[in-house]
């Protein structure tokens, strides 16, 4: 019995590992056509989150057929499997063209017991970089501030796009928190997260949105004029974040952090700037850390706050 269940648990990780392997969007339905299986291609493509949808049957209206008399679907193979062109809905509202793949999945005696859903975009999709995560962090709250996060930086750049609102974006990595975690444990990391949290969020200016982007990184939302004052502004954070009193079990540990600062540029697309912001954090860890890097296009300028 024991050695029946541990083989299953290992055979749905096999499973989980080999879906999130797969740059093809997947989703498996049970036959009461509730989620069963998302991998992270689908989350990146379509906004939704593993967290939100397992369980749960797909959001109404999550694809429709296209009504383009072009895009007939594909005959019906041997299997039932039926290809489609159809209208996926994003999360944040927007409908993009895909190509999507209906397979029934099967019992040994032909009963239907569930649905497999491939799908992929018909035209290129701007999706936006993450944080890294570690495998044991991937949590609702999580994925959820990350999810938040993406509706405020799309808001953002609509305003930027339509109205010239000035728009860019801090990437914060904290120094220590990967070795702490290693050394003393997740829940020494994540206590040294929240206190640098809220030293962030005091911060900030009251337009400014400060959201976790990782297991150990935070994106800020700024409206900083120029380049140069975001710089200045981010110098001004990083100095804040190094005050931040954290202790553990008695003995305070130094913070710091690494700053990629990047500023919206006309005529690029909302990865780029994060993009952008990314690959400054990034430098400004190779460069010891307790670092902000203006990052302009694939060229940067660091200021150390040594």
């Amino acid at each position: 019995m024991g050695n029946g269940s541990h083989n299953a648990e290992q055979r749905a990780e096999l499973l989980d590992a080999a879906l999130n392997a797969l740059d093809e969007c997947f989703a498996v339905l049970d036959g009461d056509e509730h989620l069963t299986a998302w991998n992270p291609a689908a989350s990146a493509v379509t906004g939704y989150q593993r967290a939100d949808l397992l369980g749960r049957r797909l959001p109404e209206k999550f694809y429709e057929l296209d009504a383009d008399p072009k895009n007939s679907a594909e005959p019906t193979s041997l299997h039932g499997e039926r290809q489609v062109s159809v209208k996926l809905s994003h999360r944040l509202g927007h409908t993009l063209p895909a190509m999507l793949r209906q397979t029934p999945l099967r019992d040994a005696f032909g009963r239907r017991f569930g649905t497999l859903l491939r799908f992929h975009p018909t035209e290129e999709v701007d999706a936006l970089p993450h944080g890294t995560t570690h495998e044991d962090d991937l949590e609702h709250h999580i994925e959820q501030g990350q999810a938040e996060m993406e509706e405020r930086l799309d808001e953002a750049w609509q305003e930027w796009s339509t109205a010239g609102i000035p728009f860019g974006l801090f990437w914060i990595a904290v120094d220590q928190a990967e070795m702490l975690r290693k050394t003393h444990g997740r829940d020494a990391s994540e206590a040294m997260l929240a206190i640098v949290e809220r030293t962030l969020a005091h911060a900030l200016r009251p337009a400014e949105i400060l959201g976790r982007w990782g297991s150990h990184e935070f994106l800020v939302l700024c409206h900083e004029r120029t380049a140069e004052m975001l710089l200045l502004h981010a110098r001004h954070v990083g100095e804040l974040a190094r005050g931040a009193d954290f202790r553990w079990w008695g003995d305070r540990v130094g913070l710091t952090v690494s700053i990629g600062a990047a500023q919206a540029l006309p005529d690029q697309r909302l990865s780029a700037l994060l993009l952008r912001a990314q690959r400054g954090m990034q430098a400004a860890r190779l460069a010891g850390g307790n670092t902000v890097v203006l990052q302009h296009f694939d060229d940067y300028s660091a200021e150390s706050e040594g």
